[in-house]
């Protein structure tokens, strides 16, 4: 909940006439917003609003010190859906494959020609579901990303 929040209170106060995090304060250091300090610049020389909390943003804050990067939470989890959805589709077409070879090696017997069958009939199924998953997903990724003014 904390993702959808944080990243919806940055885009109201953008339009504010205070600095941003990472902006320049050496000559106003009342300009930073709240919960952020003017410390100096880790990358430069002057001084520059901080996060009292994360760090400066972009610069040597907590994210570059511990690794983390600093992309948008909401791509994150759009990528790892992909991901996701790019295995169970691979899986699909494997069982695709299989009922196939199956069917070509079932020298003419019932039961396997049937159990080949209803293993492609499941993995077209699957292939059918990940691919309106995979459609879904990137509707509901774009248009959230769209109404909260982030391209």
């Amino acid at each position: 909940m904390v993702f959808f929040i944080v990243p919806l209170l940055s885009i109201a106060l953008a339009g504010s006439a205070q600095a941003q995090v990472g902006d320049d304060c050496t000559l106003d250091p009342t300009v930073c917003l709240a919960g952020e300090s003017c410390v100096a610049n880790p990358s430069g020389a002057g001084r520059v609003c901080c996060s009292t909390v994360w760090g400066c943003y972009g610069q040597q804050g907590v994210e570059n010190t511990l690794g983390l990067g600093n992309e948008d939470p909401r791509a994150i989890a759009a990528n790892v859906v992909n991901v996701i959805l790019g295995f169970l589709g691979i899986i699909a077409v494997v069982l695709i494959l299989a009922g196939g070879f199956m069917w070509m090696t079932a020298a003419g017997n019932e039961d396997k020609i049937s159990s080949s069958k209803s293993l492609m009939t499941a993995g077209v199924i699957g292939l059918v579901i990940v691919l309106a998953s995979f459609g879904i997903a990137t509707f509901v990724v774009n248009a959230f990303l769209g109404a909260t003014g982030v391209t």
